[in-house]
């Protein structure tokens, strides 16, 4: 929870403030399709525009009641809020989530540090201390048991409110008449776009305390930029003449500040970004502008190292890059450790002899971490594609169980876990090459050495410092030991 002393500064959006309930902004649009046609604003609590309510019946997903864990936390307000009387409904997060991508096909699934782009946008919306509740927003089956298995409920969106021309706004209207259906009263929206990957969490609670307090109406996540910025002249729409990468036939026009002055940074205005990661409303107040930004809205900055979203396949790679640099885990919560073996706990490197015989290197460290992991009383596995002894010799010399000559990971991990009682979730893989990619999809924890293959460093959900043979597994075995383990 941010204390008073911390509390960041809540900028309102440049230009007059709308009365409550008018029209968005123009040029503003919602990120999943057009926005929703104009028209009369309805009351309060008024049904949403045609093929945006509930199918006939509509409730949450089998599954999804609050005893099969979805997120709540107990609403509580920061020490800024002005507010004396609190709100009586919940502050619900909503994550649209379709199956259907053309940009990055079944994008919302991709993954980035290891975890599926609805599974972070869910864990980021339950780690906000005001958020009572997450819902996903999803017609599809896959998406939907991740995001139960996050810990959201999902609510299954009609198929007339799921197609590539659908508005984000429609899939949120639907949840609150499906909770309203449910009989929850809603008081505060939070919509997060699960194409973010980096949501800082603490900044959407600054934005549910700006809307609950009532400062603002409407709230949004944008960075700050003194960037210069331009357009092609007569060009109505993107880079006209020049497909994106020419110089095309119209000239440069200067947008936000004057071309023959070029002033300091610090003597510049700044502008904000948006980022497109979440948004904080009124709920009642959305019903009636049935558009995200309405009322005085205000922007709440977040840093632009996390202002990434992912549209297309070099911005998933991008972000990739970017995730162990934004995420830096320390520890690691699991119940169980299984690692590969060459290039894991050897250099990947093995001199022969005369006789064909094959020596490696290994770290007499990585040792002392395992003897650690197992006076701890963690579960270990090697798990290995070789068919050299040496692999077992070394297990044996650690007292590790060993599975090697093993040539589908993937199901060799699932029945070991299946037999030990383990969830896949809780248990850390540590890779370095290919072959261990189907493995790590399958794992809460996917780990890489840090010499790995760049698509097994791109899987993973941490990046070790240290190299295989030269004591990753014992930095692993560390981060696991100094973790609140799941009990």
């Amino acid at each position: 929870m941010t204390s008073s002393q911390e509390v960041p500064t809540l900028r309102q959006a440049q230009g007059p403030s709308p009365a409550e309930g008018s029209s968005p902004a123009q040029g503003s649009s919602p990120a999943e399709g057009p926005s929703p046609a104009e028209g009369p604003s309805p009351a309060q609590g008024s049904s949403p525009a045609q093929g945006s309510s509930p199918a006939e019946g509509s409730s949450p997903a089998e599954g999804s009641s609050p005893a099969e864990g979805p997120i709540r936390h107990e609403a509580r307000s920061l020490s800024l809020s002005k507010r004396e009387e609190p709100f009586g409904g919940l502050t619900v997060a909503v994550i649209p989530a379709r199956g259907g991508s053309k940009g990055v096909p079944r994008k919302n699934l991709r993954r980035v540090g290891g975890i599926p782009l609805i599974q972070r946008a869910a864990r980021a919306a339950a780690a906000a201390e005001l958020v009572d509740l997450v819902v996903v927003s999803t017609d599809d089956d896959e998406i939907a048991e991740l995001s139960i298995a996050a810990g959201a409920r999902v609510i299954r969106r009609p198929a007339e409110i799921s197609g590539d021309t659908a508005s984000s706004e429609s899939a949120v209207l639907h949840v609150l008449d499906a909770l309203e259906d449910a009989g929850e009263l809603v008081d505060v929206v939070v919509f997060i776009q699960a194409t973010s990957p980096f949501i800082p969490s603490d900044r959407i609670d600054v934005a549910v305390d700006g809307v609950r307090s009532g400062r603002y109406d409407s709230m949004f996540s944008a960075y700050e930029t003194y960037g210069f910025l331009w357009r092609r002249a007569g060009s109505a729409g993107a880079g006209s003449g020049s497909g994106g990468d020419g110089d095309g036939d119209a000239a440069a026009e200067a947008i936000n500040h004057d071309a023959a002055h070029r002033p300091r940074r610090q003597d510049r205005e700044p502008h904000y970004l948006e980022t497109g990661a979440f948004y904080v409303f009124q709920a009642g107040g959305f019903r009636r502008a049935r558009h995200r930004f309405f009322g005085r809205i205000g922007i709440v900055e977040v840093p632009e190292l996390t202002a990434i979203e992912i549209d297309d396949e070099q911005q998933l790679a991008a972000a990739s890059a970017l995730a162990p640099l934004v995420d830096q885990c320390e520890s690691i919560a699991v119940t169980a450790v299984v690692t590969d073996f060459d290039g894991v706990h050897t250099d990947d490197t093995a001199m022969v002899d005369a006789e064909g015989r094959e020596q490696v290197r290994v770290s007499r460290e990585d040792g002392m971490g395992v003897a650690r992991l197992r006076r701890a009383g963690i579960p270990m596995l090697i798990l290995s594609t070789e068919v050299n002894p040496v692999v077992r010799a070394r297990a044996d010399k650690l007292r590790v169980p060993v599975l090697h000559g093993v040539d589908d990971k993937e199901e060799a991990l699932a029945v070991w876990a299946a037999e030990n009682d383990i969830a896949l979730a809780d248990i850390a893989y540590l890779g370095n090459d290919v072959n261990d990619l189907p493995a790590m999809r399958i794992v809460g924890w996917p780990v890489a050495v840090a010499n790995a293959h760049p698509e097994v460093r791109a899987a993973a959900r941490v990046v070790l410092s240290k190299s295989g043979g030269q004591g990753a597994v014992r930095e692993l075995i560390e981060r696991v030991l100094t973790a609140d383990r799941p009990r």
